[in-house]
């Protein structure tokens, strides 16, 4: 017998982006203000709903695309929300991403443009609907990778100083990191070209700038070394 779909109930499946940017000092997310009911002018997640065309990872992109302008961003799939009541208007289920970007790559764009807004994870106002356990299990995410391993560097200049990739560590850890040690440990990996090159607006003598090694971290991290701080 061939069991008919119709009877089945339909739901809905919403994708939400959780965009995270850091700027030398602060982690920061990107929010923006919701323009229809419910919740209209209240402070979102960027956020759609699948096509009936679309994988999920298609779909995210899309509005991400869509609501920032941005293209061809890590996009990293969280987690599902499938609480009952969590839309007040129709069953729906989200399932939500996180993605890196670097902000004085995509400032000015995204505020002038998208009427988008960066907030630091400490003053960041009240979201819609579950959009707040959201950005903390996305949070967790990242401080998990970091307790592990090199991560972040999307959010990092191509070139940047020890001093600011301690300061992302720091921001995505939420805790003081003793200079030497971290040095000591990040060189120990061997993943970071050091460049002749130098930020001299740090100080009068300057600072070394360095690279992100992709080839060299992914050999070790397939012959399963550890990264861990």
């Amino acid at each position: 017998m061939i069991h008919s779909y119709s009877s089945e109930d339909k739901i809905l499946l919403a994708v939400d982006c959780i965009i995270f940017g850091f700027d030398d000092e602060e982690l920061k997310i990107l929010l923006i203000k919701r323009d229809f009911e419910p919740e209209k002018g209240k402070w979102s997640l960027m956020g759609g709903f699948l096509k009936k065309h679309e994988n999920l990872d298609h779909a995210a992109n899309r509005i991400l695309h869509h609501l920032t302008g941005l293209n061809n961003v890590y996009l990293e799939q969280l987690y599902n929300f499938s609480k009952v009541d969590r839309d007040p208007v129709e069953r729906t289920l989200s399932v939500s991403y996180f993605a890196l970007i670097n902000i004085t790559e995509h400032d000015t764009e995204l505020t002038e443009n998208y009427s988008a807004k960066w907030f630091s994870l400490s003053e960041a106002p009240s979201l819609i609907f579950d959009h707040t356990k959201m950005v903390k299990r996305a949070i967790s995410r990242l401080r998990y990778r970091a307790s592990n391993g090199p991560v972040g560097f999307e959010l990092l200049p191509e070139k940047f100083t020890m001093r600011q990739l301690q300061k992302l560590y720091e921001a995505i850890l939420g805790e003081k990191l003793d200079k030497r040690n971290f040095i000591n440990k990040i060189n120990s990996f061997d993943i970071l070209v050091k460049l002749e090159e130098k930020d001299m607006s740090s100080s009068r003598k300057g600072s070394f700038l360095y690279k992100f090694d992709q080839e060299k971290y992914k050999r070790k991290a397939d012959d399963g070394f550890s990264f861990k701080l």
